[in-house]
């Protein structure tokens, strides 16, 4: 069997239409796939599911990202990562995510990639990126595209940081060049007594 049987998971959405004349919530068929990790996990002779899952999705109600467990528990999140190093990619996200970078689409994929990279050692080689608008099918990146763009968040970290450079290469000039120190606080040179 497949990861939760994606067939199922399809037949299930084509019966929810054909009973209720709506499509199906992305709530909905997160409870089945959550429903079925709990069969799993229950029923004798069965070996249960070892993997969350994220599920995300656009329905009536908007953009929707669900986390379901082995147990059949399921989280409504908006961001989360499951996995390996998924606390450290989880502690950049809750530090860094608001609503306003929630309604920029390139803001999002900045944060998106941005906490990906705190955990990839060798930048966009080993990084998969998908996208998901409404109406559109899921797109995923192309590895040049993912190069691209990691390309130039790096170049923006690196301005960024050169901005902040000069200052802490002046105290330390400033410090390593006199016998008696100076200080560089708040752009004001201060000699201590």
């Amino acid at each position: 069997m497949t990861l939760l049987n994606f067939g199922s998971t399809r037949v299930e959405c084509q019966s929810f239409r054909l009973t209720m004349e709506d499509p199906v919530s992305v709530a909905y068929i997160t409870r089945y796939m959550a429903g079925i990790q709990q069969k799993y996990t229950q029923s004798g002779g069965m070996r249960p599911f070892g993997i969350s899952t994220l599920v995300c999705g656009y329905d009536r109600h908007g953009l929707h990202l669900y986390q379901t467990d082995p147990s059949g528990t399921f989280y409504a999140w908006k961001a989360n990562a499951i996995g390996k190093n998924s606390k450290t990619v989880r502690e950049y996200l809750e530090k860094n995510y608001t609503d306003d970078v929630a309604k920029e689409e390139k803001e999002c994929m900045k944060l998106a990639v941005k906490a990906l990279l705190e955990v990839v050692e060798s930048g966009g080689r080993n990084i998969e990126v998908a996208t998901m608008r409404p109406g559109e099918p899921l797109k995923l990146w192309t590895d040049e595209e993912v190069d691209t763009f990691v390309t130039a968040l790096e170049a923006e970290k690196a301005a960024a940081e050169a901005a902040v450079v000069p200052h802490t290469l002046l105290f330390a000039a400033t410090c390593s060049a006199f016998h008696n120190p100076l200080y560089l606080i708040n752009t004001s040179l201060w000699k201590p007594e």
